[in-house]
């Protein structure tokens, strides 16, 4: 159970409209003006200025916006996203150099307590607050507790094990380029985890990344 006054200092955004990117990014700074729907907006037309429909994002101004997005809005952050190879356990992350995550989760769609046969993504943000992890996702009526750094393991294996999910390690850009993220970085392959706006991996040794693309 979490305590009323850890409760108050945790800022917790809520889900609006398709808006979870804009969410798992504000819960992930703890500020309700880290981004705004109209700059979010305005990367999607800067990542596609030629495109009619902007491929980037709801064609519906709903939201729903993909990774290239909220990997450009972490960059005004001087932040980077670093997508977690999920061969690796995640124990080889330096958590005292990381910001927080955000993942990329199947969601179910209800009319009552009826299912409908739809599923779309969704993004949430993990993070620390008072040496306590907590998930952030703005379906949730209150951050969740998770624990401390043991228990994030356990969590962060939790959703390596299931289908259809993705890991993004969010770091400020001095960390990325310094790779302390990680510990024994030398025992990685030469892949680079940062994806890049469109780039896929090309060798078939390591994941393929081009799904991660269109990611939303």
């Amino acid at each position: 159970m979490l305590k009323p006054n850890c409760l108050k200092s945790i800022y917790h955004e809520k889900q609006v409209k398709e808006l979870c990117a804009l969410h798992a990014l504000n819960n992930l700074f703890q500020n309700s003006s880290a981004f705004t729907k109209p700059l979010l907006d305005e990367i999607c037309y800067n990542l596609s200025p030629n495109h009619f429909l902007n491929p980037h994002k709801s064609i519906f101004g709903l939201g729903n916006y993909d990774v290239n997005v909220i990997m450009a809005a972490l960059q005004l952050k001087n932040c980077e996203a670093i997508w977690f190879d999920k061969r690796k356990d995640p124990s080889c992350l330096n958590f005292y150099n990381i910001q927080g995550f955000i993942l990329n989760i199947p969601t179910e769609y209800y009319i009552g307590f009826v299912k409908l046969p739809i599923q779309r993504k969704h993004w949430i943000a993990i993070r620390q607050v008072d040496d306590v992890f907590y998930n952030l996702d703005s379906k949730l009526d209150k951050p969740e507790l998770i624990g401390g750094e043991n228990e994030l393991l356990v969590y962060l294996r939790q959703q390596i094990d299931m289908h259809e999910r993705e890991i993004f390690v969010i770091v400020k850009k001095e960390v990325k380029e310094t790779e302390s993220w990680r510990i024994g970085s030398t025992e990685f392959n030469s892949f680079s985890e940062s994806v890049e706006y469109i780039t896929a991996s090309e060798s078939s040794s390591t994941p393929d990344t081009s799904e991660l693309i269109t990611l939303r």
